[in-house]
């Protein structure tokens, strides 16, 4: 298998996250909300319209994080299925893993289906694998101060508050509120996951 994550399932509560295939690009561009602020980092294209240009790159921020995956860089792109469709992203990724075992998440979601819990479950699933499969020892994420929602889930799912930063994007600058969770603080939570398909994923982390 060249890309062993299209078997990497996991299954939290009443979703499945799995490795974004070409062919899901079609529904997560159906999908993509309005809201939705992309990378600030991207470089944006003046001659496409701000819509074409958002669907530009989230697709090809989906090849990018495929083409420049390395052990000591990785950002792994999973679909969200929910009653059968693709609603969404759930993003975990790692700089120099191995020595600092901490992973970052982000994702998004369509407008239709929040207020559903589903972004717990999403996290709850990316987390399972970093902590149980991968030995993630810390995991952290950030958002907008402003992004009640987003902090709320991290809050509900046991991070504490890790201090601000400030960060300009193509609206103007913004803080951003960072939030970290332990390993232990997570397994008092009891939260769990069934991920299969994990073993052949091993090696592209650099774990034997």
């Amino acid at each position: 298998m060249v890309w062993p994550f299209f078997d990497l399932r996991i299954r939290s509560g009443e979703l499945v996250l799995r490795g974004v295939t070409d062919a899901d690009l079609p529904a997560l561009l159906a999908a993509l909300p309005d809201d939705l602020e992309m990378n600030p980092a991207n470089e944006m294209f003046p001659t496409l319209s701000p819509e074409d240009d958002r669907r530009r790159q989230l697709v090809t921020e989906v090849w990018k994080h495929r083409g420049a995956w390395s052990p000591d860089s990785w950002c792994m792109d999973l679909a969200v299925e929910y009653d059968g469709r693709v609603v969404g992203i759930q993003a975990l990724e790692g700089e120099k893993f191995l020595q600092l075992r901490t992973v970052d998440s982000f994702s998004w979601l369509a407008s239709d289906v929040r207020g559903r819990g589903l972004a717990h479950l999403m996290r709850a699933g990316v987390l399972t694998l970093a902590f149980d499969h991968l030995g993630a020892e810390i995991a952290v994420s950030s958002a907008r101060t402003d992004n009640a929602p987003s902090l709320a889930v991290s809050h509900r799912m046991g991070y504490v508050d890790n201090g601000l930063s400030r960060t300009v994007t193509p609206t103007g600058p913004f803080e951003l509120q960072h939030v970290r969770l332990t390993r232990e603080a997570w397994r008092t939570l009891g939260r769990t996951a069934e991920v299969t398909g994990v073993e052949p994923c091993l090696g592209w982390f650099g774990i034997s």
